[in-house]
């Protein structure tokens, strides 16, 4: 009997050019940032459903040209890394050139689009982030500072002042400790994942944290960013930004995280429990920043 041709798509034919320039944006990454982007606009205010729309594309395009040009500027060390090498530049399925032309163009429309359809604030703060990921933590922190993910890990804090700023045109305390709380989440979440892939960073010689302060001064440090961010996380319900519904969602959310590194540090082997901190860290944030709309929205909030 001859057999059928199989359902599954041969390995061998390479992803189609859409696929790989959606590859170079990291969506699975943006779809964090735009949670912690539009969040903090219905926090501000009552955004129009353009505004959202827009804030959410300028987002979008402005995250995923920082992305596409991180790629272009680590293609290096990403051709050594397990878990990048089959990126689009390193696998050989696009020219470095075009890509940096991709990522440089989109980030410039995002630009203009925001600067002219919501206001020059938030455009402004949109390319700072860009060019905080690009300059500061990919060019020169990532390969010269165990702290590149402490400090550098402030572009990704950019997203919440970005939503802000579309509502409101301006920035204020509340705004700034949202920016404060997506800093400190940073480096708890990102060394976790650090903890499992030190083979890969030591091949690629980025100076993560466990390779060069060692496992166990990288995991104390986890445990006292997070004791800093879950106080962080309730410090505004102090000056009346958020309500009962925040407190209570922040902190049954921060005692699973901090329960979360509380095992890494007391494992025998972390790799189990420096994973679930990991995934667990991405719903964190997601849902306590969804937890500030819900608090806003109801009567008790």
């Amino acid at each position: 009997m001859t057999s059928s041709p199989s359902a599954t798509p041969d390995a061998s034919v390479p992803p189609s050019l859409w696929r790989d320039l959606v590859t170079l944006t990291k969506p699975r990454i943006i779809s964090l940032l735009l949670v912690t982007t539009i969040a903090p606009m219905f926090v501000a205010g009552r955004p129009s459903l353009g505004t959202v729309l827009l804030v959410a594309l300028g987002g979008y395009l402005m995250a995923g040209g920082a992305n596409a040009v991180n790629m272009y500027l680590d293609q290096d060390i990403d051709d050594v890394m397990t878990r990048t090498k089959l990126r689009p530049i390193p696998s050989g399925r696009m020219q470095a050139r075009a890509v940096i032309a991709f990522g440089v163009g989109i980030a410039t429309a995002a630009t203009w689009m925001l600067a002219t359809f919501v206001n020059v604030l938030t455009a402004a703060l949109a390319l700072g982030g860009f060019y905080f990921y690009v300059f500061i933590y990919t060019r020169w922190l990532k390969r010269s500072s165990p702290q590149n993910i402490v400090i550098g890990g402030a572009a990704g804090a950019f997203p919440p002042l970005v939503g802000w700023a579309a509502v409101t045109g301006s920035l204020d305390l509340t705004a700034c400790f949202l920016f404060l709380i997506v800093f400190y989440w940073t480096p708890p979440h990102f060394w976790a994942l650090a903890l499992n892939k030190q083979h890969d960073y030591g091949n690629a010689r980025v100076p993560m944290a466990p390779l060069v302060w060692g496992e166990r001064e990288t995991i104390d440090q986890m445990w006292w960013y997070t004791i800093l961010l879950v106080g962080l996380t309730v410090i505004p319900v102090a000056f009346g930004a958020f309500g009962l519904v925040y407190l209570v969602s922040a902190l049954v959310l921060g005692g699973l995280l901090l329960r979360g590194v509380w095992r890494v540090r007391h494992a025998s082997d972390y790799v189990k429990p420096s994973w679930w901190v990991y995934g667990y860290s991405l719903l964190y944030l997601a849902l306590l920043f969804v937890a500030m709309v819900i608090d806003h929205a109801l009567p008790l909030g």
